[in-house]
């Protein structure tokens, strides 16, 4: 009767691993399943590396069917909803506008440098 109430209980271990905060996000997807890819790209100072950067790249991917991710996104948008009703309309940080045009402009001029090859072969 002890070994009966031992099963029927059972034990259960949880590995809560550690936070992890992301900075990016991927999403990609099979026709079984999709994969949410979770970044936090940090940069690193390496004194033996004074021509380049160097950066550590840590991701955590999270693997669900696709009726479990429509729901992560109903839910989600309800979430934010509910935050933004508190909170006001979350907006793109000014910061964020700059960089991204500053990007754009950079990329523009290098597309106008680039080198068009002069023969193919």
């Amino acid at each position: 009767m002890a070994k009966e109430e031992q099963i029927q209980k059972g034990i259960i271990f949880v590995n809560d691993g550690e936070a992890f905060f992301a900075h990016e996000l991927t999403v990609n997807f099979t026709p079984t399943q999709f994969i949410l890819d979770f970044k936090c790209i940090t940069p690193r100072t390496d004194p033996r590396t004074k021509d380049s950067a160097s950066f550590l790249l840590k991701h955590n991917a999270v693997m669900v069917e696709p009726w479990h991710a429509k729901r992560i996104s109903e839910v989600l948008g309800a979430v934010v909803k509910k935050y933004e009703e508190e909170f006001g309309e979350i907006k793109k940080p000014v910061a964020l506008e700059k960089a991204e045009k500053k990007q754009k402009s950079i990329m523009k001029k290098s597309a106008a440098q680039a080198e068009t090859p002069s023969y193919f072969g």
